[in-house]
């Protein structure tokens, strides 16, 4: 038949078509060439990076052998390696408590009355253990849920400054000297309930914009678990490697008598550790070994720094301008921080 005719020989040049040496596989092909190019290209890189770490490896290895990066590297390690253990530690508990904590159980706790609730909402930071990172979306849950945004607010500050892990990595910074765990316990509450008071008193409603939705909507309890702690490790475990390499910069690279002079006022060795507190932006679990490290300066000005950092960094600012409004931030953040100031050298003048 004429159809089966034609049909036949295109079938059959098909057939050969794909049978020939020109198959994707063959070396003259562009996807052969192109994967040819591809693995030169790789060993050329390969090869340039070993030239690069042999020729590097003498300038490299005379840098760290000297006096000062050996001095460095101890700090650094030393505050990584204390502090990494409570961070994991906190991260957990707050994850724990963000997750299967439901907020209703703060709005039966706390009294009705917001003057009442804001010092229980502040004890209450030192029942339940959490990092800055999660403070801030509990506080918004609960606000979200009925609570009084004093009392949020005061928990929001507390619970990062006065939990057990915080008070307990303190005490182990600063071993044989209980009363600055007393102190940063005292001042932080102070200012925590300060801040609380204050904002019944002159907050308004129109500057708290809390999230409209909870932050582990539409995920399982395990799910929201590990990926909040997966989260936080990273992002905590960030900040305390670059706040163990400021401290370690601090202590071996500039001057001693840069820090002396500096630590020599009171005035501003506590406005410059509080400073550094807010660029550095670590984990409130880990910044007590950070301010041990820092002898240069008084024991007020280090608590200053302990003071300040759990309640406003950079990272804070962004956080609580993300879940209650920019304009929220830029009126809490700098009268925390003043008052945070005011308070550590008052409580530091009787404790310390």
């Amino acid at each position: 038949m004429p159809t089966s005719d034609t049909v036949t020989p295109r079938a059959e040049g098909t057939r050969d078509a794909a049978e020939s040496p020109q198959s994707p596989e063959s070396p003259h092909s562009p996807e052969g060439s192109g994967s040819g190019g591809r693995r030169g290209g790789s060993s050329l890189a390969l090869i340039v990076v070993l030239l690069a770490v042999l020729v590097a490896q003498a300038p490299v290895g005379r840098a760290l052998s000297t006096p000062a990066m050996q001095g460095w590297m101890t700090v650094f390690v030393a505050v990584v390696v204390q502090a990494l253990p409570f961070l994991v530690l906190g991260v957990l508990l707050s994850a724990v408590i963000a997750v299967y904590v439901p907020a209703s159980f703060f709005v039966r706790v706390l009294p009705a009355r917001a003057a009442l609730a804001v010092p229980v909402a502040g004890m209450g930071g030192a029942v339940l253990p959490g990092c800055e990172c999660a403070s801030v979306p509990v506080a918004g849950a609960l606000v979200r849920r009925g609570v009084t945004p004093a009392a949020a607010l005061t928990f929001l500050l507390s619970a990062p400054a006065i939990n057990p892990v915080v008070l307990t990595a303190t005490a182990v910074a600063f071993p044989g000297r209980p009363e600055m765990v007393l102190a940063r316990f005292v001042a932080s509450l102070l200012v925590a309930c300060a801040m609380g008071w204050l904002w019944q008193r002159l907050g308004r409603t129109d500057w708290l914009k809390p999230p409209s939705r909870p932050t582990f909507e539409g995920l399982g309890k395990g799910a929201a678990f590990w990926g909040s702690v997966r989260h936080d490790v990273m992002h905590a475990g960030g900040f305390l490697v670059v706040g163990a390499m400021a401290a370690a910069t601090l202590k071996s690279l500039v001057p001693e008598e840069w820090l002396r002079s500096a630590a020599g006022n009171l005035v501003i060795s506590v406005v410059v550790l509080g400073l550094l507190a807010v660029l550095l932006s670590i984990c409130s679990e880990a910044d007590a070994f950070v301010a041990a490290s820092l002898t240069q300066f008084s024991l007020t000005a280090r608590l200053a720094f302990l003071v300040v950092g759990p309640m406003i960094d950079l990272k804070l600012f962004a956080m609580q301008a993300a879940t209650f409004g920019r304009g929220f931030a830029l009126r809490f953040a700098p009268v925390t921080f003043v008052l945070a100031l005011l308070v550590s050298v008052l409580v530091g003048a009787v404790l310390l």
